[in-house]
């Protein structure tokens, strides 16, 4: 689990890469916290492998049978052996790592976890993972025959990146179900992690979702401690501040966010910064237009009112209008129960709805979805409410 770390400093980054290399042949506790996996997935992975995982929370208990499963600064396979025992053979696990020495591990391990389990669904990729269009193995292989050597070498091999990224992409546009980071995310440089999000973001399906355990602080870590090179490869000071750790999601275009997980002691406490581990899910799937077809929602409480990402505020017990999109999104993961749903008496048809204006937020009349010329009046059961028949 190795990434690229602080912009200036080049020191911090050898750190990072240098420290993993080394976790990766002998056990270093201090780059883990303790974390509670589930025993029965355990009994298939190689004992090295789980000597040799460096994470801070279990984002695996998010996958579903059947997903197509990316796991971003992979390490030693320990999460990805997890989430193929959980997808099964119909679904699929790649892991993304840029430390030579972690790739070899869970490479020669993933054989001896499909012979334990019975079948094979994983495959390790080398590259950043801010940048999951890049295949490394695939460059080296290419430079391997045309190396840099001068200038217009550096000019060749830009274009050759451009032209495998979008040729021969590492992971393709919304071929994902679920993205899954264990303690990784806080080891890339501050000026990729705008990337990194939108990569996250760009890989996944419609409905798919991201299940992230990393290390956050409760307040700004001052730029000094980020440029240590043992707290930031010990996956201290490059820790996300907890607030922005959820905006960054917001902003890369996710909803849902959800804090699934937060411990409520500090890991490691450092000038008086604490920091945590946390478990953040988030989802695709806001995107794409918005179609009036007369529906609305109902919010059940408790809180007086909500509002969702996309700035519809639903006061409890109203009858909101929402477009077809909205409409559906809130009926799914992660809202459950928190909306009664409001159909037309006449279903408009999708061909046939018009444009609505999501920015507004605005009560439905019961007319708009009963009708205007609506005028039944129903008949009391016979024999009352004695028999059961109305209530």
């Amino acid at each position: 689990m190795s990434q690229a770390t602080q912009p200036e400093a080049s020191t911090a980054e050898s750190a990072v890469y240098q420290r993993y290399a080394s976790a990766a042949q002998a056990v270093e506790p201090e780059l883990c916290c303790p974390v509670d996996y589930r025993a029965e997935y355990l009994a298939a992975i190689p004992d090295e492998v789980i000597q040799r995982d460096y994470g801070c929370g279990d984002p695996s208990r998010f996958v579903r049978e059947g997903d197509d499963v990316l796991d971003l600064g992979s390490g030693g396979g320990k999460i990805c052996f997890i989430a193929s025992q959980i997808v099964g053979k119909t679904g699929s696990v790649t892991g993304v790592d840029c430390n030579h020495e972690m790739l070899q591990l869970a490479r020669r391990s993933a054989d001896v976890v499909a012979v334990n389990i019975g079948y094979h669904n994983t495959s390790f990729r080398y590259g950043l993972i801010q940048d999951l269009a890049l295949d490394l193995d695939s460059l080296a292989h290419e430079i391997a025959s045309q190396p840099v050597s001068d200038a217009a070498g550096y000019l060749r091999l830009r274009h050759l990146e451009d032209r495998l990224r979008a040729e021969r992409p590492m992971i393709a546009d919304e071929s994902i179900d679920c993205v899954l980071s264990n303690c990784v995310l806080n080891l890339v440089r501050q000026h990729d992690r705008k990337k990194l999000f939108s990569e996250i973001f760009r890989v996944l399906r419609r409905g798919g979702r991201a299940a992230i355990s990393d290390i956050v602080s409760d307040e700004s870590v001052p730029e000094r401690l980020q440029k240590d090179p043992d707290l930031w490869s010990g996956c201290i000071t490059g820790a996300f501040r907890e607030d922005e750790f959820l905006k960054a999601f917001e902003d890369a275009g996710f909803h849902g966010m959800e804090l699934v997980k937060r411990e409520s002691e500090p890991w490691r406490t450092v000038e008086g910064i604490e920091f945590r581990s946390v478990t953040v899910v988030a989802y695709k799937g806001k995107q794409g237009p918005c179609l009036e077809r007369n529906q609305a929602l109902v919010y059940r409480g408790p809180f007086k009112k909500v509002e969702d990402d996309d700035g519809h505020v639903f006061r409890r017990g109203d009858r909101v209008a929402v477009c077809d999109k909205t409409y559906g999104l809130l009926q799914q993961d992660p809202y459950g129960e928190m909306f009664a749903t409001v159909e037309p008496r006449e279903e408009i048809p999708l061909e046939q709805a018009v444009s609505f204006d999501c920015r507004r937020s605005a009560k439905r009349d019961p007319r708009e979805t009963k009708g205007t010329d609506y005028d039944a009046t129903s008949d009391l059961p016979a024999g009352g409410c004695n028999d059961g028949a109305c209530c």
